[in-house]
C-alpha cells in the first residue's frame, strides 16, 4: 500500500520543486519510503506537526491543503461569517503553507484574513475573535527543531479547536484525496476575487491596546531604568514584543543580533525553546556584557517566554516556568489589590502538572485557583465559562509550567507578548524598590516552603514508539506502584476516569506521596515522549533536589 502511494507521488506533477528530488533519492530504500508513506500525520486538537518533506507522514503543501479542505468542509456547516484568520511564524515554508491554506479556503468560497507578515500565536487568536471568524490557522511547530513545521487550528472563540470539532475535521480529511482532493486557487486569484484580505491596522492596534491595558502599575516601567536583553530566537516575537515594551516606556533593550531576524534554520541553537539553556546562551553572554537586569527570550511563535534573572552577586539564573507562574501570580494579585483593580471573586487557572506552590500563593491573596488538564485550551475554556455568564473580568491570570502565561481575556491562548510586558514591569517594580525578581522569589520560598518542580522526559522514537508508550501507561494502571524509593503512595489520581476528577478524560496519572511529594506521568500530546513531573518540598533546595533524584531513580526502571 505505502509503495503504491510512493509511486503515485513519484509520477505526479508536484508543484513543490523540493519534493521530487527527495522522492527520487529514496527510490529502493524501503525503510525511508515506509517512514514517509506507511502512516499519515494525524490531525488532532493541536492540529498537525511533523518533519518537513515528501509523503503523507511529512509536512508539505499537499498535507496542508488536505487538512485545510477538511477544515473548510467543517466551516461550511457552521454558518456565521464564513471567515478564517491565518498567521504564520518564521519556520521554513511557514509563509508558503499559510498562502496554501488561504488558497484552499478561498477556492471553497470562504473569506480569509491573513497577516501581511509573520505574527505570533496570540495575534492569530486575537484576529480570530476580532473579525468574528469561524476558525483560525497558525502555521508553526512552536519550539521544535528547524526540520519541523505544523498547523494549529483554532475555533471561533480564539481557543485551540475542541476535540469534537477536530474529530469532524479529521473525518473530512480522511475523505479528501491528498494530491487531488482539495479545491485550490492561487493566493493572487483569491486576493483578486476579494476572498483573501490582509489583517488591517485597526486589528493590530487593538491587539497592542488590549495587552497594554493589562499593566498592573501603569507608568511605572517608564521611570525604572530597567536594562533588558531580548531574543526573539529568530521568530515572530521581535515586532510585537519590542512595540509593547517601548509603548510602556522600556527603551533600554539590547536585541541579541544573531537571533534578531526571522531565520527558520535556527542556526544559533538547534532547539529554539526558551526552556533550555542553549537557546538563552547568546543572550546571557550579552546580559553579562551589558549588566542587564533581565534576559528574556520568546519562542518562534511567541506564545512562550523564558528568562534569566540577575542575582545580587551579578550572576544570572534561569527561572523555571513554574517559578515564573508563581512570581507573576504573586505580582498581579498584590499589585491589583494595592491599586484597587482586583475584581470581586478573582480567578486564576493552572494546569494539573503545574506547581502546588501556586495554590498556596493564590489562597494567601483570596484568589480562587482552578486546575485544568494540560493544554492551554483548557485555560481558555475556563475564561469562556466566565464569559458566558458575563464574568470574564474575574480572570486575572493563567499559566502552565511549560512557560505559557496569559493575563486577560482578549485572547484564548498563551501569550508571550503580554507575559514579556508583565515580567519587565515586575522586574522594573522590584528594581525601583531596591529589590529584584531573584530576591522576591526567595521571599516567596521563605514564606511558603522550598518547592522544587522538575520535568524529565523519556523519548520513544520510531513507528513502535507509541505502542511502547501505551504499554507503559497500561502497565502503571494494571499494577500501580505502592511506593517510590520507599516513600508510600497515598493517593493515585487517574485522569482517564472523568467521573473521579470532574475533568475530561486524559492520559495522566498523578501519585500523591505520604511526604507531600507528587509524581506525575503523562505522555506528550505532540511528541513521542513520556513526561514525568516531580514536585518535592524540602527544608532547602539541596534537600528538595535530593528527594527528586531519589524519586526519579525509582521511576526510571518502569519507563526505560
Amino acid at each position: 500500500m505505502y509503495l503504491d502511494d510512493y509511486k503515485r507521488w513519484l509520477s505526479a506533477d508536484l508543484e513543490d520543486a523540493d519534493l521530487l528530488p527527495e522522492l527520487r533519492n529514496i527510490d529502493g530504500n524501503d525503510e525511508e519510503i515506509k517512514d514517509r508513506f506507511a502512516v499519515a500525520l494525524k490531525f488532532g486538537t493541536a492540529g498537525l506537526r511533523g518533519v518537513l518533506g515528501a509523503g503523507t507522514n511529512r509536512m508539505n503543501i499537499y498535507v496542508v491543503r488536505q487538512a485545510t479542505q477538511g477544515l473548510a468542509n467543517w466551516v461550511k456547516t457552521q454558518g456565521g461569517s464564513q471567515t478564517v484568520a491565518i498567521s504564520y511564524d518564521s519556520r521554513l515554508k511557514s509563509d508558503v503553507f499559510a498562502k496554501n491554506v488561504a488558497g484552499v479556503l478561498a477556492a471553497n468560497g470562504i473569506h480569509v484574513r491573513i497577516y501581511d507578515a509573520l505574527m505570533p500565536v496570540p495575534a492569530l487568536s486575537f484576529a480570530t475573535r476580532y473579525y468574528g471568524c469561524n476558525a483560525g490557522v497558525m502555521v508553526t511547530a512552536s519550539h521544535n527543531p528547524a526540520k519541523y513545521n505544523g498547523y494549529k487550528a483554532y475555533g471561533p472563540d480564539g481557543c485551540q479547536m475542541t476535540d469534537d470539532a477536530a474529530a469532524i475535521v479529521y473525518e473530512e480529511i480522511q475523505k479528501t484525496d491528498i494530491l487531488t482532493g482539495a479545491k485550490y486557487m492561487s493566493f493572487a486569484e483569491g486576493v483578486e476575487a476579494g476572498l483573501i484580505r490582509f489583517v488591517g491596522d485597526a486589528c493590530k492596534k487593538a491587539f497592542y491596546e488590549a495587552i497594554e491595558a493589562r499593566q498592573v502599575r501603569p507608568g511605572l516601567a517608564a521611570t525604572s531604568g530597567l536594562k533588558l536583553v531580548y531574543s526573539p530566537l529568530n521568530g515572530s516575537g521581535l515586532v510585537p514584543v519590542t512595540q509593547v515594551l517601548k509603548d510602556i516606556g522600556i527603551t533600554d533593550i539590547t536585541i541579541v543580533p544573531e537571533q534578531e531576524y526571522p531565520n527558520g534554520y535556527f542556526t544559533t541553537c538547534s532547539y529554539p525553546n526558551p526552556e533550555i539553556y542553549a537557546a538563552l546562551e547568546l543572550g546571557l553572554k550579552l546580559a553579562k556584557e551589558t549588566g542587564a537586569d533581565l534576559m528574556l527570550a520568546t519562542d518562534p511563535d511567541a506564545d512562550r517566554v523564558g528568562i534569566a534573572m540577575k542575582c545580587p552577586d551579578g550572576s544570572y539564573e534561569l527561572v523555571t516556568g513554574n517559578e515564573m507562574g508563581v512570581l507573576l501570580l504573586d505580582y498581579i494579585a498584590a499589585g491589583r489589590i494595592e491599586k484597587g483593580t482586583m475584581p470581586k471573586d478573582p480567578v486564576a487557572v493552572k494546569s494539573i502538572v503545574s506547581t502546588p506552590l501556586a495554590d498556596a500563593v493564590a489562597k494567601n491573596y483570596g484568589v480562587e485557583l482552578r486546575s485544568v488538564l494540560t493544554g492551554f485550551k483548557w485555560i481558555g475554556d475556563q475564561i469562556a465559562n466566565l464569559e458566558a455568564v458575563g464574568e470574564e473580568d474575574r480572570f486575572i491570570f493563567g499559566f502552565e509550567e511549560s512557560y505559557g502565561y496569559l493575563a486577560g481575556s482578549y485572547v484564548r491562548d498563551k501569550d508571550a507578548v503580554i507575559a514579556s510586558m508583565l515580567i519587565c514591569e515586575m522586574a522594573a517594580y522590584y528594581r525601583a524598590n531596591g529589590s529584584s525578581i531573584k530576591e522576591r522569589l526567595e521571599e516567596i520560598y521563605a514564606q511558603y516552603g522550598r518547592y522544587l518542580n522538575v520535568v524529565d522526559s523519556y523519548e520513544f522514537p520510531g513507528l513502535t514508539g507509541m505502542d511502547k508508550m501505551n504499554s507503559i501507561m497500561q502497565g502503571l494502571r494494571v499494577a500501580p506502584p505502592q511506593d517510590f524509593a520507599g516513600i508510600k503512595v497515598i493517593k493515585v489520581t487517574d485522569y482517564k476516569k472523568p467521573e473521579e476528577t470532574g475533568l475530561p478524560s486524559a492520559n495522566v496519572l498523578i501519585y500523591g506521596l505520604e511526604d507531600g511529594s507528587t509524581v506525575v506521568v503523562r505522555p506528550s500530546g505532540t511528541e513521542p515522549k513520556i513526561k514525568t513531573y516531580f514536585t518535592t518540598l524540602g527544608k532547602d533546595l539541596d534537600a528538595a533536589k535530593a528527594k527528586k533524584e531519589q524519586l526519579a531513580a525509582a521511576l526510571k526502571p518502569i519507563l526505560a
